[in-house]
Formats: structure tokens, sequence, C-alpha cells
């Protein structure tokens, strides 16, 4: 009965032995699992009160700066990357054709203003002629009357009949300085319209003469300046390229999950990657109520590059923010990349 029981407790032991290792496993499993449920509710809980991205860029307004003439470059006052103030002039096309037209209109002007001068004189002389033939008339009337009323007494049909062709020749002089003071009006009026259109051709002229002078519209820096004496200038076509100083921003593309709860004057910190040491605060001055679906132009509608998150792709919304009270040493470059953190 002894090796019974030594047996018996030989046979127990290697179970027991089993068992442990079972547990651990058990424990490390349940363990590992209440480690991932805390680490997805502690991500949870941390992005409902913390909104981070890392897609966000340095943003400003780049001003194309277009010719309003066209024309040979005949100076370039600047070299690429130059800071400039608004008014600081750029470059000089060759002046010389727009001298050339505005001594042309010039001469086109005088000799309209002198033709409507003639056109006055005529004007005022048919004015002074129907004040003649007003005063004939007005004779002629008075005298065909009188002799009328002592027809057959005193005087003649002879001078009756003189008297009538008389006042008929008056009628007939009036009826014709009124049609030509109609004829001197129109003519004058034609007169200073052509003035008036010769006027406008120097005022043209001119303002395409002083529009030789390309200057700067803002203050900011000069972008990629490829231009040398000799280009060619097209108008309307852009020439020098400018980065605005004066609305730098950032922009960060948020996930629509961030952005209900944001609003205009939140705080915000950035981190830009020129300089990842420090922290600058910031605001949001707003959010994007909309973004286009499709790649294409986006001058309506931005487009954000959709990211994979898990395997439902997540839209992004531009959510603009601006520095508060930047340092006076802090250079920004458009483009550059930044990071930015919002507590909704």
């Amino acid at each position: 009965m002894g090796d019974t029981k030594g047996e018996d407790k030989t046979d127990k032991a290697p179970s027991g032995e089993a068992a442990g290792p079972e547990r651990r496993r058990l424990t490390r499993l349940v363990v590992g699992i209440g480690a991932l449920i805390g680490v997805l509710v502690a991500w949870q809980v941390l992005t409902a009160f913390v909104a981070y991205t890392d897609d966000a860029y340095v943003r400003s307004d780049l001003v194309a700066i277009a010719p309003q003439v066209s024309g040979m470059l005949a100076s370039v006052e600047v070299a690429d990357n130059q800071k400039v103030r608004r008014g600081e002039l750029l470059a000089v096309i060759d002046k010389v054709p727009f001298e050339l037209a505005v001594e042309a209109k010039k001469a086109a002007l005088d000799e309209a203003t002198a033709e409507r001068d003639g056109g006055q004189d005529d004007l005022v002389i048919a004015r002074d002629q129907l004040g003649t033939t007003a005063a004939t008339l007005k004779y002629a009337t008075e005298e065909q009357q009188r002799l009328a009323m002592l027809s057959g007494q005193a005087i003649s049909q002879a001078q009756l009949d003189r008297a009538n062709d008389a006042l008929q020749s008056a009628t007939a002089s009036q009826a014709a300085a009124r049609a030509t003071i109609d004829r001197a009006s129109r003519s004058l009026a034609r007169l200073e319209a052509v003035a008036a259109r010769a006027k406008a051709d120097l005022d043209l002229a001119q303002w395409q003469l002083e529009q030789t002078e390309i200057r700067a519209p803002v203050d900011g820096s000069i972008n990629n300046l490829n231009l040398t004496v000799g280009d060619m200038a097209s108008a309307g076509q852009p020439l020098i390229g400018m980065v605005d100083d004066a609305d730098w921003r950032i922009i960060a593309n948020y996930k629509e999950g961030y952005i209900h709860d944001m609003k205009v004057g939140q705080t915000a910190w950035v981190w830009l990657d020129a300089r990842p040491w420090r922290v600058y605060r910031a605001e949001v001055r707003g959010v994007a109520r909309g973004i286009s679906r499709e790649p294409g132009p986006q001058d309506i509608l931005p487009y954000v590059e959709p990211t994979t998150d898990w395997i439902r792709l997540s839209r992004r919304f531009p959510v603009t923010i601006t520095l508060v009270d930047p340092p006076a040493d802090l250079t920004l470059y458009m483009g550059a990349d930044a990071r930015t953190v919002i507590f909704p």
C-alpha cells in the first residue's frame, strides 16, 4: 500500500507543473488584451481633447506680376530672393515706342481741339446770323402789316407787293439761319466727340507709358526670378513672382472627425520643421466648409488627398491658423512643413 501512495504522488506532480505555464500564458493574454483595450480607450479619450496633425504647411499669397503692356525689357532692377517694398521698381520695358505714341496722340488731340474750336466759332456766327434775320423779319412783318392796313388808300399795289416779297424773303432767311444753326450744332457735337476720343487716346497712351515701369504691388520677396535685359514681356503674362509678406498662415489638414468642435479664435500650437525645437502660439482663423471629392482645378474648392485609416479613407479639411505675435526674427517660408495641435 505504501508503494501505491508513492506512485500516486509521482503521477500528480507533473500535472501541477503543467498547469503553471498555462496559467501564466492565460494571464499574459488577459493582460495583453487589457493593455490593448486600455491603449484604444486612452487614444479615443486623447483624440477627443487633442487634435494633432503633421499634415500642415506654411502658406502666403503668391503674387504673379504681369505687365500691362508688351515690349522688350530695357532693365531689370531687382535680384532673385530680394525683399522689396510696395511701389519699388522691379523692371522697365523699353519706353521709346510708348513715348512716340504719346507724341502722336498729343498731335491728334491738338488737331481735334482746333477743329472743335472752329466748330464753336461757326455756331456763334450762325447764332449771330439768326439774330440778324430775326430783326429783319420783325421789320418786314411790321412793314407789311402797316402797308396792308393802308391798302387802296395812300399806297399803291406795287408797294404792298414789295412789302409782301420782303416778308417772304425775311422768313426764308430766318429759316435758312435756323438750318445753319442746326448743322453747326451737329457738326460741333461731332467735333467735340472727336476731341474727347483724342483726349482719351492720349490718356491711354500716357497710361501705357507709365506701365512700362513694373513696380511691386505689395511688400514681399522676389521668387524664382529668371529675367534679363532683352527678354520680351507680354501683356497679361506673369513675368515676376512675389511672395507676399502681409498674410502668412498655416494650413493644417485635419480629419473630419476633429473639425466639428473647432471655432474661429481657438488657441492652437505650431511647430515649424525649420525650427523644430520652438513652439509658437497661434489661433484658428477659419475652417473650410467644403472640399472637392475629386482631384482637379482648385480655384473654388480645395482638394485634399485622403489618408488611409485602417480600411476607410478619411477625408481631411483645411484649417487656417495664424501665429500670434510671432518673434521679429522668425522667417517663414512658403510651402515649409509644420505640425499643429488644437485643443477642441
